[in-house]
């Protein structure tokens, strides 16, 4: 029996910091589906033509909103970033991603209140603590065998 997927995605722009003083935007698409309820996906959208998508835990993603966490190749944590005088200055609430891979380092701004409505949604389809019951073991062990 084939059970159904639902997924909740949310296009953004983030930005990559280069400096302290430059930043560049770069088009991102958050992505959470019922069936990888432990997994969160953020795909960027390059100036390449191919896009680049890391995977890393929903909790993960989840505490960064509140407090730093991650070690290692995917660090988040929220602060408050300055904006350009160009963009009509002020202060704004951003969660950063300090993202590793042998290819190289990257420190990426979200807007933390699209960041936190997007998980919310996320919440809505599998809510925390129900990841498990969402996972169809059966049609999967099923799969394997067949």
């Amino acid at each position: 029996m084939e059970h159904p997927t639902s997924v909740v995605e949310h296009e953004l722009e983030l930005n990559l910091v280069l400096s302290p003083e430059h930043s560049v935007p770069v088009p991102a698409r958050l992505s959470y589906g019922s069936h990888d309820p432990f997994a969160v996906h953020i795909t960027f959208h390059l100036d390449t033509g191919t896009p680049v998508t890391w995977v890393f835990a929903r909790e993960l993603l989840v505490e960064g909103t509140f407090r730093p966490c991650g070690q290692g190749d995917v660090r988040i944590w929220p602060t408050v970033s300055q904006v350009s005088a160009r963009s009509g200055g002020g202060r704004r609430s951003v969660l950063c991603m300090a993202l590793s891979s042998p290819a190289g380092d990257a420190l990426l701004e979200a807007p933390l209140p699209a960041v936190a409505a997007w998980l919310e949604r996320a919440h809505r389809l599998v809510p925390p603590g129900s990841e498990l019951a969402a996972l169809d073991m059966d049609g999967s062990l099923a799969d394997l065998l067949a």
